[in-house]
């Protein structure tokens, strides 16, 4: 094939997967008000129920560094130098726990 051919068919390619999208997505709009329908709710009251969470949403910290409270943790992922620290000198990370 052509250099020529070769965009023109990826030009047809992109229509088809943009097509093809808008269909995949109206068949999932279907199923999920049927699903909402058939359990006697709306996809409102559906989504209003569901806990969403925007990905890398904000963690409150849980533990705070007693000797500089501007080092805190959310106790996700490593352990800051300073937990690892205090828990090696034979304290229990609950000293560290933010109070609620």
């Amino acid at each position: 094939m052509s250099t020529a051919q070769l965009r023109q068919l990826q030009e047809q390619l992109k229509k088809e997967l943009t097509q093809r999208e808008t269909q995949e997505r109206a068949q999932a709009i279907e199923k999920i008000l049927a699903i909402a329908k058939s359990v006697g709710a709306t996809v409102e009251e559906l989504v209003a129920g569901a806990k969403l969470k925007a990905p890398g949403a904000e963690v409150a910290p849980r533990y705070r560094n007693p000797a500089d409270a501007g080092q805190q943790w959310t106790g996700r992922g490593r352990q800051p130098k300073w937990v690892k620290d205090w828990v090696e000198a034979g304290n229990d990370i609950e000293g560290l726990r933010i109070a609620a």
